[in-house]
């Protein structure tokens, strides 16, 4: 954290409710907390160019390493030794170098190398922090993004430490680099400050250092540059048309022209060997399909539709077979092959499909967990807000709605064992996916520009009438759980709802004023909150409107606050000052933080104390009563 911040210390203090467990509720049976906590991600692959080996991250023993195993199946071996844990959302991908003898990745801000069989060296100990190397074609070259005058910029450095140059630098940050394949120019997502809604594609001249524009316009975004096998074309993502499709742009210059018309968001985009097809993740209302676009006429086919997610699709140096990760409410996340087949009219179908890594627990495999059904219901305006719903098996008369975090981001079918674990208590459990989120198009996405917390908390509202509707579930006892913005979502909606819908909150790591939020955050978060609601100094009644810390008189439920004093995100600063408001109100709360977590919780003995908490609170106030 800066050391200009405000300090706030370890606390574990409460105001008007019981704290002790309730002896007479116990675990769901064959679940415990222990078992929730047990499962270890594996994410992030990546498949080598020769097809014959697996890298990946695997959180386990309180770390996050790098490990690689044979692509046919085998035994991990660990290639990192001490990488800190981190939040699986914002980690990097370890990187193949393209003659498949080296792996290039990011430590604690140090970009290191590892060559077959051999410990990491550092690469990067030029500046104090760097990240996201990619590969040169030469196997020898890394570009690498580092902090410099605070915008990200990129420079050319070497596997073995060299000096780096400067490759791309200009008045915003850049994203994502590509090289070409004769290493001659590298394709760039670059993000102006002078217009934080604008990604923009440029072309970067590794040898002069000179650019030039490929695509980009006002307001709209550009992301993911894929340089086609042969060099020819630059594939990539745009939200131009309303969705993320697919654009390719000839690499020698003329207009960019949009490839397919899925209407749906579309990722993870990956060229085959032989430049024929793309391989792409759809987002179906947070279902992510894994399937292939020509690209040549932009026909889109599934190759593989669940209600799940499939990630980071790559091929065989050969095209007969992909790689994948995917995961499901049911089911952790692991990686996964699939062989390719020639089917009808020139199209690759699916083969075989066969799991690389098992990750669920045999104590887990035999415990009934609940697969979500997607639902929608109308807000204040009219607009329909889709959510997914966990209906327990055995309804104990109490709900919890789930607002997500970002607020860019969305609710999908991804493996959350606490949720598992409350619905076998009983909760019905209804994620939503409120105004402002993503993967329902940019008018969506775009409906809380410049006003947060004023129509996404009416949709946390409106989800209360919702779930007070279904039978099984008591009006009385709904309670409001979420985490960054959707703690944030928490606060607003016990502070602006004069009908007083819920029985409690939980608010983990959110904001309560994003003035100060603002002010005590770190420099991307800061970047994030202006590109939707405008600098402070000039929308200050945009600010103000937003901080329910104003209406805290008209809390009347009471609220379990947590929050990680390493959070550079959301400042713990934004606990601490609801926390003295809350008290100087006479209101109930109970309120912990924790010391070495940031914005969300990574250490296993602190995962246990936060599910104890949560589970204590919600058995106090929403739980029937002998």
């Amino acid at each position: 954290m800066k050391n200009d911040r405000p300090q706030v210390n370890v606390t574990d203090e409460r105001s008007g409710w019981p704290s002790l467990p309730r002896p007479d509720l116990k675990p769901p049976p064959g679940w415990s907390l222990g078992l929730v906590h047990s499962v270890n991600r594996i994410y992030n692959h990546s498949l080598s160019p020769d097809g014959k080996t697996v890298a990946f991250l695997w959180d386990r023993d309180g770390f996050t390493e790098v490990y690689s195993m044979p692509a046919a199946g085998g035994w991990p071996q660990r290639v990192s030794v001490g990488r800190p844990a981190y939040q699986y959302w914002w980690e990097e991908t370890p990187r193949w170098s393209p003659d498949s003898q080296y792996l290039a990745f990011t430590v604690d801000g140090v970009v290191q190398v590892a060559a077959r069989g051999a410990l990491a060296k550092p690469v990067s100990d030029f500046t104090a922090r760097a990240g996201s190397p990619v590969w040169m074609p030469d196997s020898f070259g890394l570009l690498m993004s580092v902090e410099r005058d605070e915008m990200t910029q990129i420079v050319l450095g070497d596997r073995q430490g060299g000096w780096p140059r400067l490759a791309a630098s200009g008045a915003g940050d850049y994203l994502e680099v590509r090289p070409s394949p004769d290493g001659k120019w590298a394709a760039a997502v670059f993000a102006p400050l002078a217009d934080l809604n604008r990604w923009e594609l440029r072309l970067v001249n590794l040898g002069g250092g000179h650019e030039r524009r490929i695509e980009g316009q006002p307001g709209t975004r550009d992301a993911s540059p894929r340089w086609s096998p042969d060099g020819g074309r630059i594939a990539f993502l745009s939200n131009r048309s309303g969705f993320y499709e697919v654009w390719t742009a000839d690499s020698a210059g003329g207009p960019a022209t949009c490839l397919t018309q899925a209407g749906k968001d579309l990722a993870d985009l990956a060229w085959s060997p032989d430049g024929r097809w793309l391989a792409v993740t759809v987002n179906d209302n947070g279902a992510f399909h894994l399937g292939l676009v020509d690209a040549v006429s932009g026909g889109l086919h599934l190759l593989r539709e669940r209600l799940g997610c499939h990630l980071h699709p790559q091929w065989g140096p050969k095209g007969d077979f992909l790689t994948f990760e995917y995961t499901d409410p049911l089911t952790p996340p692991d990686i996964y092959r699939m062989t390719l087949r020639a089917g009808a009219e020139g199209r690759l179908e699916a083969g075989t499909v066969r799991a690389l890594t098992v990750s669920l627990p045999e104590a887990m495999e035999g415990l009934k967990r609940v697969m979500p059904e997607a639902v929608s219901y109308p807000s204040f305006d009219g607009l329909r807000i889709p959510a997914l719903l966990f209906r327990p098996e055995k309804p104990n008369g109490a709900a919890i709605l789930h607002p997500h975090g970002g607020p860019r981001d969305q609710y999908v079918y991804d493996w959350d064992p606490f949720v598992q674990y409350l619905v076998a208590k009983g909760y019905t459990y209804l994620a939503i996916n409120y105004r402002g989120g993503s993967g329902y198009g940019r008018e969506f996405e775009l409906l809380n520009q410049d006003s947060w917390g004023i129509g996404d908390t009416q949709d946390c509202l409106y989800g209360a009438r919702y779930l007070s509707g279904l039978t099984g579930v008591d009006a009385e006892r709904i309670g409001i759980m979420g985490g960054s913005y959707g703690g944030y979502m928490t606060v607003c909606s016990l502070s602006r709802d004069p009908e007083h819908r819920f029985a409690c909150g939980v608010c983990l790591y959110g904001d309560a004023d994003i003035f100060s939020s603002w002010a005590l955050c770190e420099r991307g978060t800061r970047l994030y909150t202006e590109m939707q609601l405008g600098h402070p100094a000039l929308n200050r009644e945009v600010y103000r409107a937003g901080s329910p810390i104003l209406q805290v008189n008209q809390v009347q439920k009471p609220v379990l606050i947590l929050h990680g004093l390493e959070d550079e995100v959301v400042p713990p600063q934004a606990s601490q000052e609801w926390v003295e408001a809350l008290r100087a109100a006479g209101k109930t709360f109970e309120y912990k933080t924790y010391a070495g977590e940031s914005h969300g919780f990574l250490k296993w003995e602190v995962l246990m104390d936060v599910g104890q908490r949560i589970e204590r609170f919600l058995d106090w106030w929403l739980m029937p009563k002998p």
